[in-house]
């Protein structure tokens, strides 16, 4: 086999991360074949960095853990570093804008003698950041979009449409961060999760050590040193209720049951010298949040009747509405014409359909009515998983102990795409399916799945694996046999579709379903499925999807998992196989 230097495999490691193909990253650097490219992605784990928000918090919470450690290595710096540049990347930020506004940071440390002393600082000392320090940072990091944002920061209310990765996140850590050190006002994050939460506190804390050698901590909040408080919590309100500060909450519209959320930040925000900051990607129109964005709460309680123009055209650079709100839409030819060159569009109209694109790139809500599957419905199943799933433990080897669970396999309609879903079933009647694990991969080989399949066998007592072996699936269900003989095959047919479709249909109306908050991705797939009819006018089941994206598969790889219960469940006794001694 052929050697390649490193800057090949960096360059194909960048190339597989915007989701090109085996094939298409061995053409466009010339190498011998595209075997190569899975070897050193199974080697190098690329794949881990391709699920959604799950990296994300994994990266997080790993980087937040090795910068509150007491006595750091030099592996643990090197770590950190690797991490930071990780979570760079995954916040949709050029990493050498990054990379060059931390080296003048360290520069102009360097000339006025503050990285010179080593002498013991006050917790979570910030008395030596000055204002000017941070606005040339601000201005050195940040895209037109972004110091727009800045620059209506003193808007009470603030409702942001947005693109997918164009840093939105990223930055309202840093404008919450510069605000509480240089006024001391406290600063509130709120997320559908905890874990998600936390992603702005790595944010702050990432901040603060690269550009001003400063380690900040907290477990629960963290208090810099002029008494500014910065809290990350979720919408539950035992953990958000009493705080007061200025209010950021992201992904709105992926929250369920907005109206508390708003007022919880009417709560939070009540005083006028607090502002409150929404920001989203759109989901649909039926959703809570809408009437905030359209102007229906202001018009149901106005005297006189105000228009709201929500085009694009009138959005695009921000206006204030007759309800003192400020909307802005930033789509991603936007963000691309105002500085943000990390996106190829054309491969993304390539990867997703055109609905998917609209939704996810465009800032254009979804089609309400056309899903088989209800928004709130799906929304309901949301919960904070990190406090809800007591008896479920992430990080340990086993994190369900011995208690059985279900998996459920979907292909994409290529062999470059797949989803793999682990289902706790119901301990007892009335329990709640949960979705522990989730695994997104592309441009894999059929090896490649089912070993992931099989490190998940190893991992929970698995009951029962149902795979979809329609097509390219059935490579997969041939190498899953030899080490779980057990594995049922799904043929897809007119029946097995409707029953696949009704039964899940059953358990998320029926409020029998959990997932973690933080995976919007699962609500957004079943929001593809829809009813379509044959050529012989059958009725069947489809998603809104190209052949080769599969942006359903989370909710089909779902109801792989739930078919091991009856359609009609009274038929057992349990709705589990319980865990074998």
């Amino acid at each position: 086999m052929a050697k390649y230097s490193e800057e090949i495999k960096t360059a194909a490691k960048l190339m597989w991360l915007r989701r090109l193909s085996a094939r298409e990253i061995a053409e466009q650097l010339n190498l011998n074949n595209a075997r190569v490219v899975y070897q050193w992605a199974e080697k190098g784990h690329w794949e881990e960095m391709l699920q959604h928000e799950t990296v994300e918090q994994a990266t997080t919470r790993r980087l937040i853990v090795l910068i509150e450690k007491p006595n750091k290595t030099k592996e643990d710096f090197t770590e950190i570093d690797r991490l930071s540049n990780l979570l760079d990347k995954l916040a949709g930020i050029d990493v050498k804008k990054a990379r060059a506004a931390k080296e003048k940071a360290v520069a102009s440390r360097s000339e006025s003698g503050n990285g010179k002393s080593k002498k013991k600082k006050a917790k979570n000392d910030i008395s030596e950041i000055t204002p000017e320090q941070l606005e040339k940072i601000r201005k050195e990091l940040f895209y037109e979009y972004q110091h727009r944002w800045h620059d209506h920061k003193s808007e009470r209310t603030r409702f942001i449409l947005k693109s997918r990765q164009i840093g939105a996140t990223y930055y309202f850590a840093w404008e919450a961060f510069e605000d509480a050190v240089i006024s001391g006002d406290n600063q509130v994050f709120l997320s559908a999760s905890r874990n998600q939460a936390e992603i702005f506190k790595a944010y702050i804390i990432k901040f603060a050590r690269e550009y001003f050698d400063i380690e900040l901590k907290g477990a629960d909040f963290i208090e810099l040193s002029n008494g500014a408080e910065l809290r990350f919590v979720s919408t539950n309100g035992r953990t958000a209720q009493g705080y007061h500060g200025h209010f950021y909450a992201d992904e709105v519209f992926w929250i369920p049951d907005f109206e508390r959320t708003n007022e919880l930040a009417s709560g939070m925000a009540s005083h006028k010298k607090w502002r409150r900051t929404y920001f989203s990607v759109p989901s649909i129109k039926s959703h809570s949040a809408y009437d905030m964005w359209s102007g229906k709460v202001y018009n149901d309680n106005a005297k006189k009747r105000a228009d709201f123009d929500l085009s694009h055209a009138a959005l695009k650079h921000g206006k204030l509405g007759p309800d003192r709100i400020w909307r802005n839409i930033v789509t991603v030819i936007d963000a691309g014409e105002q500085g943000c060159d990390l996106f190829d569009l054309e491969a993304l109209k390539i990867e997703n359909s055109k609905a998917a694109f609209n939704n996810k790139y465009m800032c254009a809500f979804m089609e309400a009515g056309l899903s088989v599957f209800k928004l709130e419905d799906l929304l309901s199943a949301a919960v904070d998983a990190d406090s809800a799933w007591k008896d479920y433990k992430v990080n340990n080897q086993r994190p369900y102990g011995n208690h059985p669970v279900w998996i459920g396999y979907d292909p994409s309609r290529s062999i470059d795409g797949a989803a793999i879903v682990v289902l706790a079933p119901p301990l007892k009647e009335g329990g709640k399916f949960r979705v522990l694990e989730k695994i997104v991969m592309r441009n894999c080989a059929w090896q490649y799945q089912a070993n992931r399949i099989k490190e998940l066998t190893e991992k929970y007592n698995v009951q029962f694996i149902g795979i979809d072996c329609t097509g390219p699936g059935h490579g997969v269900v041939e190498m899953v046999k030899e080490f779980y003989p057990r594995v049922t095959p799904i043929h897809y047919g007119l029946e097995t579709k409707t029953n696949l479709v009704l039964k899940t249909q059953d358990v998320v109306e029926s409020q029998r379903i959990e997932w973690d908050a933080e995976h919007t991705d699962i609500p957004q797939a079943f929001l593809q499925i829809h009813q379509t009819t044959t050529s012989g006018d059958h009725i069947t089941y489809a998603a809104n999807r190209k052949s080769a994206t599969g942006h359903a598969d989370v909710a089909w790889a779902i109801m792989h998992g739930l078919s091991n219960e009856p359609l009609n469940r009274k038929q057992r006794k349990s709705s589990v196989a319980f865990a074998s001694n």
